[in-house]
C-alpha cells in the first residue's frame, strides 16, 4: 500500500484487494427506526457518495460505522489477498467543528496533541512538525501550520481536518459533508484532492454530499438513502432512477440535494 507521505515518484494504482462490507445495519433510537437493513460493499480506491434528503439517516450511518451509536448488523473489513480479517482503520472529518474564538491553539498544537504522548506545551518537536507539514501539503495547507485554529476560514479548517484524518493512514475515510459553507474555489480544490487520494492510495472514501453535480463528476458509486438504501450504482444510473425522481423530483440537481441528517 502506498503511504500517504510518499508524495513523489511513480503513482501506484489501488491494489483492489481490500473492501469494506456493511451487513444488515439497522439503527433504532427509542421507538424511531432511523436506518433499516443497510447493506454496502465499498471497494478500496473508490469514492462513494451518500446522498438523500434531510432526515434520511446519512450522518447516522456514518456514526454507526464509527461505532458512536448502537446498531445491529456487522461492519467487516476484508483482506482478500490472504483471506484474514484485519482491524479497520477509519479516518473521519465532521461537518463542522466548534472552536472558541479566544482559543490560542495553533494547527500544530491541535494535530500534535493527537499524535504525540508528550504534552505539546512542553516542547515543539521539529520531527513531528515536519511530518504534520507533510500531510498538510497534501491539501495545500502547509502554510497553516503555525496559524491559530480560531482564525482559520471554513475552507482552511476543513483542509486541516482532512490532514488530521489521513495521518494514521486509514483504510476508510468518512466525510460528513465537509465542504458545507465553502466557496466554489474551495469546492473544486476539495474534490480534486479527494479524487487524487482515491486514485493514488489504497483508500475507500464515503462522502456525504448535497452537491449532486460534483457527485456526478467525481463519484465512482452513488448510494441513495432514505432510512434504507433505495438505489446504488453509477451516478448516471442512480440519477435516472424512479427512486431518485421520487426523492428529489425533476428540478435542478444542485437545488434538490438537501443537507445531511
Amino acid at each position: 500500500m502506498k503511504k500517504f507521505g510518499e508524495l513523489s515518484g511513480r503513482i501506484r494504482k489501488p491494489c483492489g484487494l481490500h473492501c469494506i462490507k456493511v451487513h444488515h445495519l439497522s439503527v433504532t433510537i427509542g421507538e424511531q427506526e432511523i436506518l433499516k437493513d443497510v447493506n454496502l460493499h465499498i471497494h478500496c480506491g473508490s469514492l462513494n457518495a451518500l446522498i438523500g434528503k434531510n432526515g434520511a439517516g446519512k450522518s447516522t450511518l456514518i456514526r454507526a460505522i464509527l461505532g458512536d451509536i448502537p446498531h445491529s448488523g456487522q461492519i467487516e473489513f476484508k483482506n482478500t489477498e490472504d483471506g484474514r480479517m484485519q482491524r479497520l482503520k477509519v479516518g473521519y472529518v465532521p461537518q463542522s467543528l466548534n472552536v472558541d474564538k479566544d482559543t490560542p491553539v495553533s494547527v500544530y498544537d491541535m494535530i500534535a496533541c493527537c499524535q504525540s504522548r508528550i504534552p505539546v506545551f512542553l516542547k515543539k518537536s521539529g520531527k513531528l512538525a515536519a511530518r504534520i507539514k507533510e500531510y498538510l501539503e497534501i491539501f495545500q495547507a502547509e502554510e497553516l501550520l503555525d496559524k491559530q485554529v480560531c482564525n482559520l476560514s471554513g475552507g482552511e479548517l476543513q483542509r486541516v481536518l482532512l490532514s488530521m484524518a489521513v495521518m494514521d493512514e486509514p483504510n476508510l475515510l468518512l466525510l460528513d459533508e465537509p465542504v458545507s459553507g465553502i466557496d466554489q474555489n474551495g469546492m473544486e480544490l476539495f474534490y480534486r484532492t479527494i479524487h487524487r487520494l482515491k486514485e493514488e492510495f489504497d483508500l475507500a472514501i464515503i462522502l456525504i454530499s448535497h452537491d449532486l453535480d460534483y457527485v456526478a463528476k467525481y463519484a465512482d458509486w452513488v448510494i441513495l438513502l432514505d432510512r434504507e438504501v433505495l438505489k446504488q450504482g453509477a451516478a448516471r444510473e442512480v440519477y435516472a432512477s424512479e427512486e431518485f425522481q421520487r426523492v428529489f423530483g425533476t428540478g435542478s440537481l444542485r437545488e434538490k440535494g438537501g443537507g445531511s441528517q
